[in-house]
């Protein structure tokens, strides 16, 4: 025990079993960190590290290599999907600025929220449902499972394959709207898929390549390829993973895979010399907050009205699974001039994002396909003499959110989640595409259900 670190793990009832520093009770784990700023780490933010200890760990950050090594590439562009704090000018809003944080925490969003008045917070929600009422009207239920995808949903694939029922029937039902939008062509047909192996599915729908965005390991790819054909693909993920579908993919003869380890933030897609010139479909399952706008914009903005249909890149269209909102940010939101325009600020912004984490915080199992045909009455929400006894509190907000029935959290966070997704649709649709946005399959399977398609009118 005197060589064991001296946390108490009170889930485990006993201390941590590392070995503490040296002079230190701690292991490296558990050591409590120093009353000194932290900050992240320039070259990989996803962790942090002492301010007066940066100048030595950006000579030996663990990605060192791999960023200097891609800034070689002439796709990358430091910061070319990032967007701009200030590109509008904002109404007048009732939370606290947050100041000029490119990155806004869920935190410094809660603490926002939460130091207003009962009033203030009670106009906040009838202001995102008179939004919503506005402008959400035609999201419909699309479930599909296209008969293409009939070799994975029967399990006729590679066994190795992983299989989970859940991502297959969004993988399918992803692919099977990209079909019957007319991005996609089914190959059923043309050629028998039954007692035929996946390699000899001709490439017959026309579309010579896909970028995955947020590709992880390439399954969403790898079930399209099997199921439809495709040319040529490339995997866009800035972080590295085992048991990829790289494997797979490499063994199709007639297919060309190329996977880019970048973030989609520093993504400029007309410099990948590989992709110039070929019509593509751009695609993305969960692709996590602030990720759909940097998708959007790395396929997009480029793209001005009076050359829809010429450029170095030729995108057909797109299909975006949206999910984590929480994690958007006003600097990456694709449309703030339409979010200013219906009267959102920044900050209001910030708390909508920070409400939709309340569509998911319930159980997942739940059936939650009818809670957005669910009444939110803000003047209803709490008793009378829950709002009496929250009015003179300073956390007033805090109590009678937590006193929130669970129904009226749900249907505020989907309200939520729909007026960010309602927005990225019509910014897509400013760029000359057909678009909708459907829930694409039952919340049961995933609460996280939305999905952004479009497709180029000049191409079909």
């Amino acid at each position: 025990m005197e060589n064991r670190c001296k946390f108490w793990l009170p889930k485990k009832n006993r201390f941590c079993a590392n070995a503490p520093l040296h002079n230190s009770s701690f292991c490296g784990n558990h050591t409590p960190r120093t009353a000194g700023q932290w900050i992240p780490c320039p070259i990989d933010p996803s962790h942090s590290l002492l301010q007066e200890n940066l100048e030595g760990h950006v000579k030996r950050c663990p990605l060192l290599k791999q960023v200097q090594s891609l800034s070689t590439r002439p796709f990358y562009q430091k910061g070319v999907n990032a967007g701009k704090d200030d590109e509008q000018k904002e109404p007048e809003t009732l939370i606290p600025t947050s100041g000029s944080f490119d990155n806004v925490s869920s935190e410094m969003k809660r603490n926002a929220l939460y130091s207003l008045h009962l009033s203030e917070f009670f106009e906040l929600i009838r202001k995102i449902e008179s939004v919503h009422a506005q402008i959400c009207k035609d999201i419909k239920d699309s479930y599909k499972i296209p008969e293409a995808c009939g070799i994975w949903i029967k399990r006729e694939v590679d066994r190795k394959l992983p299989f989970q029922e859940k991502h297959v029937m969004q993988q399918a039902s992803i692919l099977g709207n990209l079909e019957e939008f007319g991005v996609l062509e089914s190959s059923v047909g043309k050629k028998q898929c039954g007692g035929v192996e996946v390699e000899q599915v001709e490439n017959s729908n026309g579309v010579p390549a896909v970028v995955e965005f947020g590709a992880g390991r390439g399954y969403l790819t790898q079930m399209l390829a099997d199921c439809y054909g495709i040319g040529r693909v490339f995997l866009v993920e800035r972080k590295s993973y085992k048991l990829k579908a790289d494997r797979s993919l490499r063994q199709k003869e007639s297919l060309i895979l190329e996977r880019l380890r970048i973030d989609i933030e520093d993504l400029n897609l007309n410099a990948v010399e590989s992709l110039q010139g070929l019509p593509y479909v751009a695609i993305g399952k969960h692709l996590c907050g602030p990720a759909t706008d940097l998708t959007l914009r790395c396929c997009l903005a480029n793209q001005r009205n009076d050359d829809r249909c010429r450029g170095n890149c030729h995108l057909r269209g797109l299909a975006v699974a949206t999910c984590c909102h929480h994690l958007c940010q006003w600097k990456h939101y694709i449309n703030k001039k339409y979010l200013t325009h219906l009267g959102i600020s920044k900050e209001e912004f910030h708390a909508i994002t920070w409400f939709t984490s309340w569509a998911v915080d319930a159980d997942h199992g739940s059936d939650l396909s009818d809670v957005t045909d669910f009444k939110l009455h803000p003047d209803s929400i709490g008793s009378g003499s829950e709002k009496e006894e929250h009015s003179g509190d300073a956390n007033g907000v805090e109590g009678m959110a937590r006193n929130m029935k669970a129904i009226e959290r749900a249907k505020l966070g989907f309200m939520c989640k729909q007026i960010i997704d309602m927005g990225r649709l019509m910014w897509v649709k400013e760029h000359g595409l057909v678009t909708q946005l459907v829930k694409y399959v039952p919340a049961t399977i995933s609460p996280e259900n939305h999905l952004l398609i479009a497709r180029h009118v000049c191409h079909f």
